[in-house]
This record gives structure tokens, C-alpha cells and sequence, in this order.
């Protein structure tokens, strides 16, 4: 598919049965924020992990290569600055909102965001259309191998072990077909475990450089799917943090803090005008009775808790037990309705 849009609107009208998707893409259609309205279903996590905030060059050039230094350069220089990120509730947006809010730049009010596809981001980058980017990879990696930007940040220091893509489907769909969602599951997760196999990565690397899934040089693709990094500016380093596939089964629960995470940000942005019962939504999404039974027949573990925590790059501290005062408790955020 060419958009996480198209995506969407394929999993809506019943085109797709099920799909790789941004986790908070299924949340957003849930809730009917910002389109149709579907009851949706998370059915497994995908990935931990491996996206990236680019710069473009330009802004290094004039000293902007953190978000310390890109909030000066912004209140230094007043212009129009322009980031885009890939779908209005998605995991892309999320991750900048929360990286510029967290170094005190308001995202919609001290710059323009915009919604762009990913394999669209390089070239718009290119022609000057946009100052940043967040997506998945290898659009990080490509800036810097086509010289027009470098990574200011990756997702995992922002949050550690963050969830990513899910295995979305419709809830329609999982009542009608709770074996297949079963197979589907436990498919996912024999997948999941060849995947992270690092001896595996590299010809993982080499089936999606091919024209009809990224269409971009393996060079571009493994390096940072092995956990090797070049920021583009003189930094290079194994990262621990690495995107993960499987890690004994930890990534792929649906843990219920993970989705009421996105809810959090959607309410703080203002994509949901009031606090929605942010368990509720969870339990009703996020299929966690139907995960377990699937991973038992894969043999996955199973953690015993639904929620987890972790802290965030601003030092705040999510762990599901109170998302509403977390929503409200941002310094930054929308302005109320």
C-alpha cells in the first residue's frame, strides 16, 4: 500500500481482512477521530523500536542537530518550519509531537506539521518541502545516504522498547473468525522469532529491498535493522535498542498500558476532545485472551502483567494506572476546545 491511509480505508470497507499497521491508527479509527468510525481489534504487537526524527541538512548547516539546538535555532529565526510525520493518529506523529514538546517546541504551535507517506518523505525532503521527519526505516537511513539530512534522534531514546506496528484487523472480523485470528497470531509469531535472529536480518534485508516491497539499496535496510547506526553527522554505534521482532515473546503482547498510551497522547493533542474511559477502550481493543491462546500454541511466553512501564525521554514516567491526570499533566499540549 502506498499510504497508511489507504490502509486504513482498505481495513474499514473490509478490502483487507487484516494488516501491518501504526498501532495508534487502529485507536484512532476505533474512535472515529479525524474519519470513519469501526470497531477495531489489536491483535498482536509487530515491533519495538527502530524509527527515527530526520533533520535536513540545511538545519545543520545553520547549527540546529538536537532538539536543544533546533529550539533555539526556531526562536532565533522566525520563519515557517515544517515537519511532517505519516498519519494524524499514528505512531510517527506521536513520537514527534512528544520529541518537540519535550525540548519546548509546541507542535502545532511553533511549527507546521503535515501528514506525508513514507516512501514519500526522501523527495519531499530533497525539494525543500519540509525541515524534518519521522518515520519508519529505511527513510531515516536513506536521507543519509542521499546526503539531504541526518537523525536527530531515534525512537528509542524517546522511549525504550516503545510498541510500534500491530497486527490490526476489525472487531467484525474477530468474531466471525476467532480460529483464523489464532493461526494469524501464532503465524506472526514463528515469523517474529526468524526475524530476530540476528543471523537471519540480513536476508530479511535482502527480501524487502526488492522492487515490490521497499524498492530501496540493502545497504540502506540492514545496517540499522543489525542495530548499526551512522547518525550522518560523525556518530556511529551499536545500538542495544535495535528493533526488535520477537525478544522471548515480549513484543508481541498487546499490553493494555501500550494502547491507553496513544489514547494519552490523542487527548493531550487534542485529537480527542474529552477523556475517553482509556481501559475500557484497551480492553475492548487490544485482544489479549485470543493473544494468549495463540501464543500458546506457538509457544511464545506470556508476561503475567497487562500493563508495563517505562520512562520517557522528559523523565515522565508512564505505567496505565492513572492515564487521565498523565494526559493533563504535560506542560505542553493542545490548547482546549
Amino acid at each position: 500500500e502506498a499510504s497508511w491511509a489507504a490502509v486504513r480505508d482498505k481495513l474499514v470497507n473490509g478490502e483487507l481482512d487484516a494488516a501491518h499497521v501504526l498501532y495508534g491508527l487502529i485507536y484512532g479509527v476505533h474512535l472515529g477521530i479525524g474519519g470513519p468510525k469501526k470497531d477495531m481489534a489489536v491483535l498482536a504487537t509487530l515491533n519495538h523500536n527502530g524509527q527515527a526524527i530526520t533533520l535536513s541538512s540545511q538545519l545543520k548547516d545553520k547549527g540546529a542537530v538536537d532538539g536543544t539546538s533546533l529550539k533555539k535555532l526556531i526562536d532565533r529565526e522566525k520563519r515557517e518550519y515544517t515537519f511532517a510525520q505519516t498519519f494524524p493518529t499514528g505512531t510517527h506523529a506521536m513520537w514527534l509531537y512528544y520529541w518537540l514538546a519535550a525540548n519546548g517546541i509546541h507542535p502545532f504551535n511553533d511549527v507546521k506539521t503535515i501528514v506525508v507517506p513514507p516512501p514519500q518523505m526522501v523527495a519531499n525532503m530533497r525539494v525543500g518541502n519540509m525541515d524534518g521527519y519521522c518515520v519508519g526505516e529505511p527513510w531515516g537511513a536513506r536521507a543519509i545516504f542521499d546526503k539531504i539530512g541526518f537523525t536527530a534522534i531515534t525512537t528509542q531514546d524517546i522511549w525504550k522498547d516503545h510498541p510500534e506496528k500491530v497486527l490490526g484487523t476489525s472487531a467484525e472480523f474477530v468474531q466471525k473468525y476467532p480460529n483464523t485470528c489464532r493461526a494469524m497470531i501464532a503465524a506472526v509469531l514463528d515469523a517474529s522469532r526468524f526475524i530476530d535472529t540476528m543471523a537471519n536480518r540480513k536476508k530479511v534485508a535482502e527480501i524487502i529491498a526488492d522492487k515490490s516491497y521497499v524498492n530501496c539499496p540493502v545497504d540502506v535496510i540492514d545496517q540499522r535493522l543489525e542495530g548499526k547506526y551512522d547518525n550522518g553527522i560523525g556518530k556511529t554505534w551499536n545500538d542495544p535498542n535495535y528493533m526488535k521482532f520477537f525478544n522471548e515473546g515480549a513484543v508481541n503482547f498487546p499490553y493494555l498500558s501500550d494502547g491507553m498510551w496513544f489514547l494519552t497522547q490523542h487527548r493531550r493533542w487534542g485529537l480527542l476532545k474529552e477523556d475517553p474511559d482509556y481501559l475500557a477502550v484497551a480492553r475492548q481493543v487490544n485482544q489479549v485472551e485470543l493473544y494468549k491462546q495463540a501464543a500458546a500454541l506457538a509457544k511464545a511466553p506470556v508476561p503475567k502483567e497487562v500493563l508495563r512501564s517505562a520512562k520517557l525521554i522528559d523523565g515522565v514516567v508512564w505505567d496505565g494506572k492513572d492515564p487521565k491526570a498523565y494526559a493533563a499533566g504535560f506542560k505542553l499540549h493542545a490548547t482546549p476546545v
